[in-house]
């Protein structure tokens, strides 16, 4: 039997074994009264590998209008540049229809693809885990808000059986005092 079984059965309906581990995790924060929020992004940065940063920088990078404006301004001058020297030269280093600039952009192409594929991959389990870490989050809220429905409800019956009590007494003593008069004439 495990340390917080009680306190699982109470909260979830359940031995803690029978939980997962995210509401095994709440259930552990909730004994210990710990905080569980926590900054998933920073988590995650703190253990990128270098490949896995050097995929979101290139990522962020070719879908920034920097790169497109860099894309197109290299294009713009490759075209112009082989079309005036072969116009004035007739021996152009890439004549139209410009294959080598075709082949650069096609090993651009099967280059950044992977790697942009990579980082929304980690983009997708950075997801993964924030939703994860949300669900833990708001689940522990549920939970204390139950709780702390059912400690005013327990206040609640508390203070209306010692207001009971007290409305008792006092028709006692009205009863009493209402005899004493009779009684007195």
């Amino acid at each position: 039997m495990h340390k917080h079984d009680d306190a699982a059965r109470k909260l979830f309906g359940k031995p803690y074994e029978e939980l997962d581990e995210s509401a095994q995790k709440v259930t552990h924060h909730m004994m210990a009264r710990t905080h569980i929020a926590r900054d998933t992004g920073k988590d995650d940065e703190e253990s990128a590998t270098r490949g896995q940063r050097a995929a979101d920088a290139v990522a962020a990078f070719g879908g920034s209008w920097v790169f497109i404006g860099l894309f197109a301004a290299t294009m713009l001058v490759w075209v112009v540049s082989n079309s005036f020297i072969l116009l004035h030269y007739d021996k152009a280093f890439d004549p139209y229809p410009y294959i080598l600039l075709n082949l650069f952009l096609s090993m651009l192409a099967a280059i950044q693809a992977p790697v942009i594929l990579m980082s929304q991959n980690r983009q997708a389990e950075k997801d993964r885990l924030t939703a994860q870490h949300d669900y833990e989050v708001n689940l522990k809220a549920e939970l204390e808000i139950m709780l702390l429905h059912e400690k005013m409800d327990m206040l609640r019956d508390v203070q209306w059986s010692a207001l009971l009590d007290l409305q008792k007494e006092q028709l006692t003593l009205l009863s009493d005092l209402v005899e004493q008069k009779r009684s007195g004439k």
